[in-house]
């Protein structure tokens, strides 16, 4: 009997005890990101936006929102990727445009080159109504939510092992490696070149061997990719300007409180910033444009030299886009280059 009661007493502390705690805190949501780069945010534009969103997420929502990164690629190729970011198996993901052509294709009306006349015009096309038409277009076609567009290292340039490209005849017979976006490869074949797409962990074997000539890249890719090495001029065309598209699963998004969306979108916005200047950090570093110029013949084509370029490469860009995207995609390619004539004023 003194057993039974003391068992009884003890049942009973217990329960007083279990009913008198605290409820356990809530599980945090998870986010996972994806991102095809390093996680340090001093090494490249990916590494700096997700560090910076992480933080502000987590801080902004008192631990509510718990952010995991996945950089290089760890989760899959980029567009795998995207396509579990679409699923909900990932929660968001900052894509190449290469990548997020494999959900939306009509991303490739960004590819009319020599567009942009300085990289400060791509933030305001970008941030501003163009950006937002662009954005509730991509939400209405693949299901994901837009958070913004990142720099995905500036504008492109052209090298080669051959010699200085100043004129479009000067790209004639050289066979230049692209993505295999269709627009790209005509921006290169309406210059009189030889587009070869080549997988990216090919291209400088590629370079190397002279299975390909030259490249297309922005300067920090190039300082990052060590084409230095195996390409001896640089011609600062900036012809193409290719963001990164930054998407969440639209589940995931309607599953946050109004508060954690609005920290959420702040975040993004203050990471999409963040990355932009550790772009045009390196650009401008003893790991971009400075340390290429070292080993390298840097040339930036004149106004006129400019000019010629559009002239034979748009006209050709824009055809393309009309017989791939027909009346839809026409329409987006012309409010993209009124954005840019708008934010040019």
């Amino acid at each position: 009997m003194n057993w039974f009661k003391s068992t009884l007493a003890v049942t009973a502390i217990g329960l007083a005890a279990a009913f008198a705690a605290p409820a356990p805190a809530m599980a945090a949501k998870v986010l996972k990101l994806h991102h095809l780069n390093n996680d340090d945010p001093f090494d490249n534009a990916t590494g700096a936006m997700a560090t910076v969103f992480k933080n502000l997420v987590e801080s902004g929502t008192n631990g509510a929102v718990e952010v995991q990164t996945f950089p290089n690629g760890q989760l899959g190729k980029d567009a795998e990727v995207l396509a579990q970011v679409k699923a909900g198996v990932v929660q968001s993901g900052i894509h190449s445009v290469g990548g997020f052509a494999s959900a939306y294709p009509m991303i490739g009306v960004l590819d009319v080159p020599f567009a942009f006349p300085n990289i400060s015009t791509t933030y305001a096309v970008f941030d501003g109504p163009f950006g937002q038409k662009l954005s509730a277009d991509i939400e209405k076609k693949t299901g994901m939510k837009v958070l913004g567009f990142g720099d995905s290292g500036g504008f492109f340039a052209f090298t080669n092992s051959k010699h200085q490209i100043k004129s479009p005849k000067d790209m004639e017979g050289l066979k230049i490696r692209t993505m295999g976006l269709d627009t790209h490869k005509t921006v290169v074949s309406s210059l009189g070149g030889q587009p070869a797409a080549i997988a990216w962990a090919e291209v400088y074997t590629a370079l190397q061997t002279g299975v390909a000539d030259g490249q297309m890249n922005p300067v920090p890719i190039i300082s990052f990719a060590k084409f230095n090495e195996v390409q001896k001029y640089l011609s600062l065309t900036n012809h193409l300007f290719a963001p990164y598209v930054w998407v969440i699963n639209a589940k995931f998004w309607d599953s946050l409180t109004p508060d954690e969306k609005t920290v959420v979108t702040a975040a993004a916005k203050s990471a999409i910033v963040a990355g932009r200047g550790i772009s045009r950090i390196i650009e401008a570093s003893d790991r971009g444009l400075p340390a290429l110029a070292k080993t390298m013949e840097v040339y930036t084509p004149t106004p006129a030299e400019k000019t010629a370029f559009r002239k034979a490469a748009q006209p050709a860009v824009e055809k393309i886009i009309a017989e791939k995207y027909g009346a839809e995609g026409e329409d987006m390619m012309k409010s993209f280059l009124a954005a840019i004539d708008d934010a040019s004023k």
